[in-house]
Formats: C-alpha cells, sequence, structure tokens
C-alpha cells in the first residue's frame, strides 16, 4: 500500500502520535498530524523508557538526539518508607547499548519527535487543527478538521486516533465508553539540582513504598532536576484531570507517624505541584473500525505502576506502521492484524501495572511479608520477572 504513498491522518501530536507519524512516514506513506493544541507544551513531568520503547525510538534514527536529554540510570533503589531504608536495588543491565533504560522529561522526548517530524518530507503537522468528526467510505475516510476559524476536509487511507484519554476519535468510534477515576491521585513536581537526601551519585529511579502510598523519584532534564510523583487515594472534584495543586495536599497521605523523613523531605523540596486524576478504561474498548484505529492512551489508558503508559503507545505506533506497510491495499486487514497483535500484551501490562500498585501500598503483616520476600529474591530476580516486557523487539 505504501508504494503510492497513500496518507495517513493522526489526530494527537502527544509521544503516541509523533512516534506513529515517524514509523508510518518511515514506510513511505503521506503523514498529517492534526493536533488541537496551538502549541506543544507537555507538563514539566518525567517518563521512563525501558529497553522496549528506547529500541523503537533507536529504530527511527533518534538516539543522538534523545541521549542529550535522556539519562540512563543504574538501577532502581526499592525503598521503605517507614523506615527510609533501601530494600532491595534492582541493577538496569548497561551492556546493551542498543536499547537502554532511559528516564527523560516528557517535554523533552516529545521536542525531539517533533523536531524529527517537522525535518521529515512525508510529514504535516498542524497546530491548533481540532478533528470534528469523521466518515468512513468505500475510497477511504473523510475527516472534518477545523484550524482556527478555517474548516479543512481530507480523505485519507486510514485515520489514527493518539489523542489520549479524551480521544475525539474513540468518542465517535465507541460513545459508549467513558474513562473511569480509579481513585488514586497522583501529585507531581519537580526538584531543582538534586534532592537534598544525600544520594548516592549514580543516578537512580527511587520507588518508596508504604501504606496507602507510594513515591518515585527520577533524575531528569540533564540531571538538572529531579522529578517527584506521590500516588495515593483521594476524590476528584476539579474540572479536568491535571490542575495546580499545593504543597499540603501533596503531602497529606506522607504524615510522620508512617513516612520516613526522608521521604517526607523530598516531598518538602517540591515548590510547585500538579495533580492528575488517574483514569483507566474499560478493556471493552474498540480499538479498530474498518479504516479508524485507536493507539495508547486512547485505547488503553492504565496506571502508571509498570512504568509502561508511553512504552505501550510507542510500542503500537511500531507495530502500526509495520502492518499497514505489510498488508497491501488492504487497510481493513492491516488494522484488525494490529488489534489481533496488541490487546493481548497490552492486557498483561495493564494487569501487572494493577498488581504492582496494590503491592506498593501494602500495611502491616501484609507489608513486613511483602518486604521480606523482596529481599528473599534479591534485585536481579526481581528486575528479571519483567524481561517479557523490556525484552520485546516487535
Amino acid at each position: 500500500m505504501n508504494g503510492g504513498r497513500a496518507t495517513v491522518l493522526v489526530a494527537g501530536a502527544g509521544i503516541g502520535g509523533l512516534t506513529a507519524a515517524l514509523a508510518l512516514a518511515g514506510k513511505g506513506f503521506k503523514i498529517i498530524v492534526a493536533e488541537r493544541a496551538p502549541r506543544l507544551e507537555e507538563a514539566g513531568a518525567g517518563l521512563q523508557l525501558s529497553p522496549n520503547a528506547s529500541s523503537v525510538l533507536i529504530g527511527l534514527g533518534l538516539q543522538s538526539s534523545l541521549e542529550t536529554s535522556a539519562i540512563a540510570p543504574d538501577a532502581v533503589s526499592v525503598m521503605s518508607g517507614p523506615r527510609g531504608s533501601e530494600l532491595v536495588r534492582l541493577p538496569f543491565d548497561k551492556s546493551s547499548p542498543t536499547a537502554p533504560y532511559w528516564v527523560i522529561h516528557r517535554a523533552d522526548l516529545q521536542a525531539t519527535l517533533a523536531a524529527q517530524a517537522n525535518a521529515h518530507p512525508l510529514i504535516e503537522l498542524r497546530l491548533g487543527c481540532e478533528l470534528e468528526n469523521f466518515a468512513t467510505t468505500t475510497g477511504g475516510v473523510v475527516v472534518n478538521l477545523r484550524q482556527g476559524t478555517m474548516p479543512q476536509r481530507e480523505t485519507v487511507a486510514a485515520l489514527i486516533g493518539a489523542d489520549g484519554l479524551w480521544s475525539a476519535v474513540r468518542r465517535q468510534l465507541d460513545p459508549v465508553i467513558q474513562p473511569r477515576f480509579t481513585g488514586l491521585i497522583a501529585w507531581r513536581g519537580t526538584i531543582e539540582n538534586r534532592l537534598p537526601l544525600g544520594q548516592a551519585e549514580s543516578p537512580r529511579v527511587q520507588l518508596w513504598m508504604g501504606s496507602n502510598a507510594h513515591l518515585v523519584t527520577y533524575p531528569m532534564a540533564h540531571g538538572q532536576q529531579t522529578n517527584v510523583v506521590a500516588i495515593s487515594s483521594g476524590q476528584w472534584h476539579d474540572q479536568g484531570w491535571s490542575v495546580p495543586a499545593t504543597a499540603a495536599e501533596a503531602g497529606a497521605a506522607f504524615t510522620a507517624s508512617r513516612w520516613s523523613e526522608p521521604a517526607r523531605a523530598t516531598i518538602a523540596s517540591v515548590t510547585q505541584w500538579r495533580k492528575w486524576a488517574l483514569f483507566t478504561l474499560p478493556a471493552t474498548v474498540t480499538w479498530v473500525d474498518g479504516r479508524v484505529a485507536l493507539l495508547g492512551d486512547a485505547a488503553h489508558a492504565m496506571l502508571p505502576f509498570a512504568a509502561q503508559g508511553a512504552g505501550m503507545a510507542i510500542e503500537d505506533a511500531a507495530i502500526l506502521a509495520e502492518c499497514l506497510s505489510d498488508t497491501n491495499d488492504d487497510v481493513t486487514t492491516a488494522l484488525k492484524r494490529y488489534t489481533d497483535l496488541r490487546r493481548e500484551r497490552v492486557a498483561r501490562v495493564q494487569n501487572l501495572a494493577r498488581q504492582n500498585g496494590r503491592i506498593y501500598h501494602l500495611a502491616g503483616p501484609a507489608a513486613a511479608a511483602r518486604d521480606f520476600a523482596m529481599r528473599l529474591l534479591g534485585g536481579r530476580r526481581l528486575l528479571s520477572r519483567q524481561n517479557w516486557i523490556y525484552d520485546w523487539r516487535g
């Protein structure tokens, strides 16, 4: 199908949408990326790119660009929130430079992807361009867009909804499905320079586990910032899903009676917080209908407790491009194959994320048993239990 340079419209210029645009353009497709935001301004938060995701980005020619902003941590330190001590350290294998484990500022990753997309002759990036509706015909998908006050209409071979949790494409494709609030809230912020904790010089991810809450920290932005994510249960009454928050709100679940001074000092060092309501989507989401497909959070928004939200979107993009490239002119068959290849793996990752969340938030005797089991297994064996995620190469 790519021999005739068919056009594909990607709704959304987030991590998944831009990766899909680059992967598809690499197969010879013409790409229109329609992004409703007038500027690409990601929130100041970090993300983790395990080898399954970094290998895709490297395959798209982004290694040298990303190495200037990504950090390759040595390990994950699993910490006891109540005691302030390290329970176990999960060391990353750095023997394979072709598939590193990276932590990176989300804005840096998006900017790198956008720069590569803007430089590609087959990709057109339209900012401030909102998808209004679409209709499938025998010859393609007719997509009605609006850029400012100007209506636009495009007829394309396929429409890819990479427009996130509140996807406009999914809303038309599967209007019954709505995001579900999980009862969990993530408070996100950054610390300038470094944590005031006497932290070891080698960069690493820290996972602090405690009663009904946990904390994750890691370096980003060339090592000049530390990303901090505090997660606990709570109510959500705000409009939208990401709003400014106070230090008191972020620290409410991390009381002195339950959490050690080093963990609370990390919380106190953040000067500006935002809170995210954590939503998921039910497994019954329609990923594909004819020439229209969803990827990333639009299809399978998940809890962040396996650090695979971005990774699954990046994998989706790679497999989608392969399927469309391998199936001559039969878009419907190609997109069905895409969803057949992705659903089981994504569901398994979603289940792992839910399980991890329960484990992180244990209290009392159950937490003591968890800590003992982790020490007994050791870091390498614990990390190897996720090899099925990290070893994926499409």
